[in-house]
């Protein structure tokens, strides 16, 4: 059975302790909006799976609750920076098992000011579920002192460099690229637009990332409405519905941590295998793609991303960032929302909000950043730890 997204909605994405609200009142925003774009009501909804990292066990029922109390299944979810599509892929399976029609995927977070941790409990590394990823890059790498995570994906991109010749400069030019796209995104947690020179000119986090190439921490909240062809036959949807045509999740294997190499341990592995499933299973190729939201939370990623995905051959993607591929104009436009280093990134709304934003771009909706002719787009969400999700989405007719 086909699954189809027939609504979304998102908040606008907060730099933390700006705004008075709490999780249940982004949840209540997002989901609300989700459903009317939708044109349902929550008495339809049938499953409810729930995405976050940093809120207290059943905060999914506190959120949901907001909508409606009609007792029906809340699931919890947590996938680190993949809780959000992880989320969605709970819905779809939902859906296409026939267990239900409708659900509402929902994602949120609340977060604290500042760099994100590591994932140690009290700063005790070894009781971290993320041990063994930081060991591979203490290993080869050594530890400073700069937030952990900046830290190994620095790490990766200083390996990057080393191996390929891939310059600060390219490094950059994501970060350019998605500052400039954010400035057309009012959802966005940040609009300015800044040029390669000033993002390599910006307080340095962790060699060779600078501030302006680093993902922040996020307050926010995405929602996404699944449901079935059935469904769509017994309702006849506001807003056009969109179909999951694949969706892939995979985690860590021997050969994330055998190389010893940062650029392994952060996820392209994962990512390439997703991506692999996701097209053997759709019979589409990332040349049939029109529009990408892909998981930057640092530039490098970004440019291991491409090259998992099938975008370039290895070593290839600062080139390609840099050759104007990935923007308008270009052959694909990438994180046309700005992606997570300028849309901003609350973990457990981060993938829905992407796949919202595919949504929108699919349906022609999207605007001022309105990709031209958009009819397939790609989502990619990545958590350390790991997980790493691909959504292939196609225009309904």
């Amino acid at each position: 059975m086909k699954a189809y997204v027939a609504g979304v909605g998102m908040t606008r994405f907060e730099k933390p302790e700006t705004r008075d609200w709490q999780y249940w009142d982004m949840a209540r925003e997002a989901g609300s909006a989700a459903l009317a774009d939708a044109g349902i009501t929550y008495a339809e909804v049938e499953q409810v799976p729930v995405g976050y990292c940093f809120q207290p066990s059943t905060a999914g029922q506190r959120a949901a609750y907001e909508l409606g109390l009609t007792g029906v299944p809340v699931y919890n979810v947590n996938n680190n920076c993949a809780t959000g599509s992880s989320a969605l892929m709970l819905a779809r399976q939902f859906v296409e098992g026939g267990v239900a029609d409708c659900v509402l995927a929902l994602g949120f977070e609340k977060m604290k000011r500042g760099a994100l941790g590591g994932g140690a409990d009290g700063g005790d590394f070894s009781t971290s579920p993320v041990a063994r990823h930081y060991g591979v890059m203490a290993a080869r790498h050594g530890f400073e002192m700069s937030p952990p995570t900046a830290q190994i994906f620095g790490d990766a991109a200083r390996e990057h460099m080393e191996k390929y010749g891939t310059t600060e400069a390219q490094l950059a030019a994501v970060g350019a690229k998605n500052h400039r796209h954010s400035a057309n995104n009012p959802y966005a947690q940040f609009q300015d637009v800044y040029g390669v020179d000033e993002i390599l000119a910006a307080r340095v986090v962790h060699r060779p990332l600078t501030k302006l190439q680093c993902s922040p921490t996020s307050d926010g909240a995405a929602a996404a409405v699944v449901v079935s062809e059935r469904f769509l036959e017994r309702h006849e949807p506001a807003r056009q519905a969109v179909e999951i045509v694949a969706q892939a999740m995979t985690t860590d294997t021997e050969e994330s941590f055998a190389s010893g190499s940062c650029v392994d341990v952060v996820g392209q592995p994962m990512s390439r295998e997703a991506a692999r499933q996701v097209y053997e299973r759709s019979g589409l190729g990332i040349d049939d793609v029109d529009v990408v939201e892909l998981h930057d939370c640092f530039s490098i990623n970004e440019l291991l991303t491409y090259e998992a995905l099938g975008m370039c051959e290895e070593g290839e993607s600062g080139e390609l960032v840099e050759s104007g591929a990935t923007t308008y104009g270009g052959r694909w436009v990438v994180n046309p929302s700005g992606g997570l280093i300028s849309k901003g990134h609350p973990l457990g709304a981060t993938g829905i909000a992407q796949v919202a934003e595919l949504v929108w771009q699919l349906r022609g909706e999207a605007g001022p950043r309105q990709v031209p002719g958009a009819r397939v787009g790609l989502a990619h969400n990545i958590g350390l730890g790991g997980a790493a999700v691909v959504t292939l989405l196609r225009a309904a007719g």
